[in-house]
């Protein structure tokens, strides 16, 4: 891993109000110790004014779930770099599988995002790549995981990918229960790094974070946080209790 620090984001997806937040916010920061480990919290626009100030001073990192690509406009229902600027937050996901699902998200939307992100703010993007399913059963996982990198990073300097995360999700294990085997996370981060590699160069494939996704348990997070290529993980549904998400940072 040599000088790549690793990541472990808590992804709440559409969950807890402004108050459940902040109790959250507190009783984490009390649980919270430094380690070897990034920690952030990755929340809906509404709670990251909230997080950001709890946090405050302790070391623990805030992001958004998305973000548009223009700076302003007639684009109801969407947050711009600017105003995620303003918040002081750390980092944004962009193209998570449920965007892609669920909100029309593509490779291309993909692009602009990171491109934004990393040209006009100190926001890290955590850019989600992973295949379905059917695509798994079919073979060509490596193809779709290719595919959304060489689109999502399409036009970036060797200096800019470099700054990058990028959270490979199986979308079939995402809140299905199904896990990955930490084998097969572990080999799919591994060609993502000889992807990247390929792309930008081995300076580059050397920084950037590669994180496994889907149905991270305290269970299961030491065996997938012990594999060599693997640099953290973007956690579900277990980063809504501070205890278990502490449990997943103390692997």
């Amino acid at each position: 891993m040599g000088m790549r620090v690793p990541l472990i984001a808590g992804n709440w997806k559409m969950y807890k109000t402004r108050k459940e937040a902040r109790e959250f916010a507190r009783r984490f920061r009390e649980l919270y110790h430094d380690t070897d480990i990034r920690a952030a919290i990755i929340a809906p626009f509404t709670q990251l004014d909230v997080l950001v100030e709890t946090f405050k001073g302790s070391g623990i990192g805030v992001g958004a779930q998305n973000v548009h690509f223009e700076d302003e406009g007639a684009f109801t229902g969407e947050v711009s770099v600017p105003m995620l600027k303003e918040l002081g937050v750390d980092y944004c996901i962009v193209g998570h599988s449920e965007r892609r699902q669920y909100f029309g998200e593509t490779d291309e939307t993909v692009n602009l995002k990171v491109k934004k992100l990393l040209r006009e703010s100190d926001i890290i993007p955590i850019m989600c790549v992973g295949e379905v399913l059917a695509e798994r059963e079919a073979g060509v996982q490596n193809d779709v995981v290719f595919r959304q990198l060489e689109k999502g990073l399409d036009g970036l300097t060797s200096e800019e990918a470099g700054k990058l995360v990028i959270a490979y999700e199986p979308v079939w294990a995402i809140g299905t229960g199904k896990t990955a085997t930490p084998q097969q996370a572990e080999e799919m981060c591994a060609m993502i790094r000889e992807r990247i590699s390929e792309m930008f160069g081995e300076d580059t494939c050397d920084k950037v974070i590669i994180q496994y996704g889907g149905s991270v348990k305290p269970e299961n997070a030491t065996e997938i946080m012990n594999m060599d290529e693997i640099d953290g993980s973007l956690v579900g549904g277990a980063s809504l209790d501070p205890e278990k998400f502490m449990e997943i940072i103390d692997f």
